[in-house]
């Protein structure tokens, strides 16, 4: 019987081994519409969170060992302060993950109608301002 927590996982997936992607690690990635967690660690367990609203853009990198195995990993860039670079390896679905955390992230940002802005320098503004 599924845990009331579980009903909105979309995705579940685990760290595999590059060798013939087999899943023996201890760490586990969980998407679900509004987060994403990373649980690692067998002895000393870490769980990781963060919101769909905070990751501003998603890259996708396969090796040729990954492409082989059928697996991929996803590169988050996010605004959290503890993994500004989070990092899904050697996922399968890989693809379709990243492309579903590209979605859900814009989605997030506008039902909390969150802006990202870039600093793009203001140094040379200030002296437009002087008439000369």
């Amino acid at each position: 019987m599924a845990k009331e927590a579980d009903k909105d996982v979309i995705f579940e997936e685990r760290k595999r081994w590059l060798f013939l992607g087999l899943p023996f690690t201890f760490t586990k990635y969980i998407i679900k519409d509004d987060i994403l967690t990373v649980n690692q660690g067998f002895l000393r367990k870490v769980e990781n969170d963060c919101y769909m609203y905070k990751i501003q853009d998603v890259e996708h990198t396969a090796g040729l060992m990954e492409r082989i195995c059928g697996l991929g990993s996803v590169i988050c860039y996010t605004g959290d302060t503890t993994h500004p670079k989070l990092v899904l390896t050697h996922i399968k679905r890989s693809k379709e993950i990243k492309n579903y955390i590209l979605e859900a992230s814009e989605a997030a940002r506008i039902r909390r109608r969150t802006l990202n802005t870039l600093d793009i320098g203001t140094g040379e503004m200030e002296d437009m301002d002087d008439p000369v």
